[in-house]
């Protein structure tokens, strides 16, 4: 197959920044997708609807020109909120059917970091989908076997988002050749069982799970640090990266499923009617990207991409 046309995809896992780098980095992904679900950790978060208003309009006014981009934007639940108000906001989002959007690890330092996804399905996840048995979940840029097998026993109204690393990458590439601090993000890549796992996953044509990119830049200086943050900026080629891990295991007719329609279908929006054509057309990603006054590295710098969106 040298060429691939799909219904517009959408990116349910997103993060956008602020100011210039909001600038640098929003062109990328309102290139190829029709919406997307900003995440609201900013510094500091958007954790009001007033706040979310005003960070919506600096999106919208940092497109580019003619570009028809929708954000879509969420509120965050910060760790000063009091266990009873989550009690009531959660119950509350289950009554108006307001989706909850959750990173699932423990955070407890006793708890290894491998393992931080698969404790926080037993004691956190699990109890809330029983407690609040009406509350949409979206369990965020899973990583595991014991995730995807949760989700898919899961009840009704519970699904998940796949990120690109995750599919391409297990936890050799943190290490090859040395430290690798631009495959570094939260959570962790995993075992290479653990990423079959997601591939057989989105092979399967299921419709829980979705594309969320979980695109996260960083400045090069604070990636390449002494405590270096944690994020993989891929929004610069997250389409064609898709496209490399479903023709990897032959599955790239489900690819428009899992880009396009199963997100949509989840959150009750209607399916973009415009598409997106991808070409067998080797490309060159660049070493950086201007990043505001700052160097950006992103996935796959410096290599060349089978995949390439037809311009």
């Amino acid at each position: 197959m040298s060429t691939l046309t799909l219904r517009r995809p959408d990116d349910w896992h997103l993060h956008l920044r602020d100011g210039a780098a909001l600038q640098a980095v929003l062109p990328f992904t309102a290139a190829q997708f029709a919406r997307a679900i900003v995440m609201p950790n900013l510094k500091p978060p958007v954790t009001t609807t007033a706040l979310a208003l005003a960070y919506r309009q600096r999106i919208i006014d940092a497109l580019p020109s003619g570009s028809k981009f929708e954000p879509l934007m969420t509120l965050y639940l910060t760790d000063r909120t009091e266990p009873s108000e989550v009690d009531k906001v959660l119950a509350r989002m289950a009554e108006l059917g307001v989706v909850l959007q959750v990173h699932g690890e423990v955070t407890d330092p006793d708890v290894d970091v491998f393992d931080r996804e698969a404790r926080f399905i037993g004691s956190v996840l699990a109890p809330v989908i029983d407690r609040y048995s009406k509350l949409p979940v979206v369990f965020e840029h899973i990583t595991t076997r014991e995730a995807v097998e949760f989700v898919r026993g899961a009840r009704k109204g519970v699904a998940a988002t796949i990120t690109p690393q995750h599919l391409l990458m297990n936890r050799n590439a943190l290490f090859t050749g040395g430290i690798r601090p631009h495959h570094y993000c939260l959570p962790v890549l995993k075992t290479e069982p653990d990423r079959r796992a997601l591939l057989e996953a989105v092979a399967s044509g299921d419709s829980r799970f979705f594309l969320g990119t979980d695109s996260a830049p960083h400045a090069r200086h604070t990636k390449e640090a002494f405590c270096g943050c944690a994020g993989i900026f891929s929004a610069h080629a997250a389409i064609e990266l898709y496209a490399e891990a479903f023709e990897a295991i032959g599955s790239l007719g489900k690819l428009q499923g899992f880009a396009s329609e199963h997100g949509a279908a989840f959150y009750g929006l209607p399916f973009n009617e415009d598409t997106i054509t991808l070409t067998k057309e080797p490309w060159d990603v660049p070493a950086t990207y201007r990043f505001g006054s700052e160097e950006l590295v992103p996935l796959r710098a410096g290599e060349r991409m089978p995949w390439r969106v037809a311009q």
